[in-house]
Order: structure tokens, then sequence, then C-alpha cells
């Protein structure tokens, strides 16, 4: 049984690392089946060349695979001017529109504005970035992910030196101070989720992890197995 009436590990897969060619197959690739529920999540990597030194997916994208699949979509915006581009994707069907504290002046309102569009609204850190300054706003928001890499670049290795702001806004939320998920993006494997479990994450997004070779469904169930085995021993 999950400890503290928390939901259960939450796995995302970030189609950073799938096969852009056939995204929509990938998707389904670790959606439900007769064997398995299927991820809980499709995380989708939005970065603009400014924010970020990379530029990925989009918009188009984005609509393109709400059509083609069930699975809530999980959109982290590593862009510029968050404030003027995140509604469109709540307003599109994105479940979770997650943004960057970095990014502009006034998280709240652009969280506001998500969640006055229909979605879930996330704010995310850097893993540079200090917790302390954003917890007074953090009631305002369904969504904390913590990066544990520097964003811009899969495949990265994971920085257990972030768990300490997992473990800050885990005992906040288990004291019943706050009510939102905890989510960590970077470097997330069968060699490091266990130890971001126990830290207090719920919701892991893993790229290659799960994309990395065959079978990405099997690869989400052993990550799921792993989190929850130490949620159950907690």
């Amino acid at each position: 049984m999950c400890t503290s009436g928390r939901p259960a590990p939450m796995i995302a897969p970030s189609i950073l690392s799938a096969d852009f060619a056939n995204l929509a197959a990938e998707v389904a690739a670790v959606g439900p089946s007769d064997v398995d529920p299927g991820v809980d999540w499709v995380h989708v990597d939005v970065m603009d060349n400014h924010f970020v030194p990379n530029l990925t997916l989009g918009m188009p994208v984005v609509e393109s695979l709400l059509k083609a699949t069930d699975i809530p979509l999980d959109c982290h915006l590593m862009i510029e001017d968050p404030g003027r581009w995140a509604p469109a994707y709540a307003e599109a069907g994105a479940y979770n529109v997650t943004f960057h504290a970095e990014a502009t002046d006034d998280p709240t309102a652009v969280g506001r504005d998500i969640r006055a569009a229909g979605g879930k609204a996330g704010l995310a850190i850097k893993p540079g970035t200090p917790l302390e300054p954003y917890l007074e706003i953090l009631r305002d928001f369904d969504t904390l992910l913590v990066m544990s890499v520097e964003p811009g670049f899969g495949g990265q290795k994971f920085m257990p030196e972030v768990l300490d702001k997992v473990r800050t806004i885990r005992k906040k939320i288990d004291a019943g101070d706050l009510r939102l998920l905890v989510e960590i993006d970077g470097g997330i494997s069968a060699s490091t989720i266990e130890e971001a479990a126990e830290a207090g994450v719920d919701c892991f997004v893993a790229g290659s992890a799960v994309y990395g070779g065959d079978d990405p469904a099997a690869r989400v169930a052993n990550l799921r197995r792993l989190a929850t085995s130490v949620r159950e021993n907690q």
C-alpha cells in the first residue's frame, strides 16, 4: 500500500528519445494493453532554441499526438515568454502544461492562465535554481517539476543533489501544507529511479530508459516496479 495516501508511482516516457518519424507508434507502444494499464502520461519536451540551446517539438506535433492517443500529454515548455505560449497548449488539450520559473517574472499569472485554459499547471525549476523563493506560490500549481539534469538535451547524467528539493517539498505535502505532484526529469533509469522514489517523487520522466532499446513497455513496467517497491517499503 502506498504511504501517506499518495498515488501509485507514475511513469511519463519522454518522446524526446523516441523515433520522431513514428511518434504515434512509439506512444502506442507504451499505452494500455491486455496485460498492462500503460503509462500515466506522455512527456513532450518543447524547446525553442532560446531558453535552451536546442529546438524540438512544438504545437503542431502536440496537436497531432492528441488525435493519435488518449494518454494524457505532459507538455514541458523549455521556452521564453511562457505567458504568451503556454495557455495554448492547454487549450489544445494537453493535460499538464509545465513552464520554467526562470522564464517569467510572474509564474503565478502564467499558471492561472493555464488553468483557465483547461489544463493542469506545472512549475519547473533547473538544477541550480533554489526552491525556497517559490515555496509560497506552489499552492497555485498542480505539479512541481524538479530538473535532475540541465534542460535542453536528453541522455544526461542524473544529478542526485537535486533530491534535497524533493525531500523539502515532500515534507510540506505530507504535512498537509501543499497539494501537488512532484515530478522529476533527467537521467531517470533503472539505476536511479529508486533513489528518486525514496526522496518522495510521484511522477518519473524517463527518455532513453524507455525508448533506448527493445520493448519499451517492458522497460516502463520495470521502472514502475522499482519505484513501487521503494514506496511499499517506506
